[in-house]
């Protein structure tokens, strides 16, 4: 077609697939256009300017059924959530809808626009969050992560696989997220708050007050604080550690791990139950969780943290960069910094990018394997039941 305008005019289904910050303003250009009855619908990962756009200027007349896939590129569509909100619809437009994605084989979810973009705060804003603060230090600090020998091997890859993972994509998909979603902003800055409140215990040697403190913040997000139980979401260092982009050490760094015990400490901060959202969880969050709840179900594990957190100084000028960039970007998200969001990504993008072809193909592998053994793990733990 010449031009928006006659795609608008022709369509019996149109998608935007715009920028969240655009959207308005291609909506504004292109919507009056829309045809009589149509259907109209977005894929940003932020629904509130989405639908703003869309009641602000397409025709009364039009049917609104916007979706949102819970998956980044790469990573098949298949069994994955699929979320449906029906805005302004009837149950033909969104059956309608229905049928034309169900080639994905995806889980239908059906929510509303401001369900979609809480759980969507709650299981992506802040887990970026954290990957993004990871690139962030590592770059500051100049290191290439799989050339040292204490981030490699079991939780370690995750961490690296999945940072270079997100730092290979667009930076306006995180900063449409992080921005423009009502409920993301004080996600993120509980996260940095809880980063730099448990950095501070540990450079003041506060021990009983920094095990105290993880251990009520793992009580109240998992139940119980090392213990497993059978059926479980865990996941095992032995299965994580085929998936390295160096050469595995010899014995396992003791880590103390700021990065999980920030977001669990977050998560009890902001009343968030994780597992609320796994039906609309990204496979990124549920690696996150999984991870996360390994360490906190393993007792001796998390005992290993805070000794290490108190004692141990190799991880200290990490876990101070860890820091700052934390704090850096909950403030550019705070104040609606779009422009020093994108500054701030690209430059780390620079920075990493001659890896970002293997780490893509790693990470790709990792959730593949991952996500197959999860899902045999809870087959096995159905029929025992």
């Amino acid at each position: 077609m010449t031009n928006g305008h006659l795609v608008s005019r022709s369509s019996d289904y149109i998608i935007y697939s715009v920028e969240a910050e655009n959207i308005d303003r291609v909506v504004a250009l292109y919507g009056p256009s829309t045809k009589l009855g149509a259907i109209v619908g977005g894929q940003t990962s932020c629904k509130a300017p989405e639908i703003a756009a869309f009641e602000r200027h397409l025709p009364v007349d039009v049917s609104i059924v916007s979706i949102h896939s819970l998956h980044g590129p790469g990573v098949s569509p298949v069994n994955q959530p699929l979320v449906f909100i029906p805005h302004r619809s009837s149950d033909s437009s969104l059956q309608l809808v229905q049928s034309i994605f169900s080639s994905f084989q995806s889980k239908a979810v059906i929510l509303s626009a401001e369900q979609h973009d809480r759980i969507t705060a709650d299981t992506q804003a802040v887990t970026h969050a954290a990957f993004l603060s990871m690139g962030a230090a590592w770059a500051a600090n100049k290191q290439f992560p799989w050339e040292i020998p204490r981030y490699l091997g079991g939780i370690e890859n995750v961490k690296i696989n999945i940072t270079l993972r997100i730092y290979s994509n667009k930076w306006h998909v995180y900063a449409g997220l992080a921005i423009l979603n009502p409920s993301a902003k004080r996600q993120i800055r509980q996260y940095a708050e809880s980063v730099t409140e448990l950095y501070k215990l540990m450079l003041a040697g506060h021990r009983e007050e920094l095990r105290d403190r993880i251990w009520t913040a793992g009580k109240a997000v998992f139940g119980t604080v090392g213990e497993t139980k059978v059926g479980d979401l865990l996941l095992e260092d032995e299965l994580l550690d085929r998936f390295s982009l160096g050469t595995k050490p010899k014995e396992r760094v003791r880590n103390n791990h700021l990065s999980l015990l920030a977001m669990v400490d977050c998560w009890w901060k902001l009343g968030i139950v994780p597992y609320d959202h796994m039906i609309c969880s990204t496979p990124l969050f549920r690696l996150w969780l999984g991870i996360t709840e390994y360490l906190f179900r393993n007792k001796e594990l998390l005992d290993e943290v805070v000794d290490t957190a108190i004692e141990d100084n190799t991880f200290r000028a990490d876990d101070l960069e860890f820091t700052f960039a934390a704090r850096d970007w909950s403030d550019r998200v705070s104040f609606g910094n779009m422009d020093g969001y994108r500054e701030k990504f690209e430059s780390i993008q620079d920075y990493f990018a001659p890896r970002f072809p293997e780490a893509t193909k790693l990470g790709n592998q990792m959730i593949t394997t991952i996500e197959e053994n999860l899902k045999s793990r809870r087959k096995m733990v159905s029929n025992t039941a």
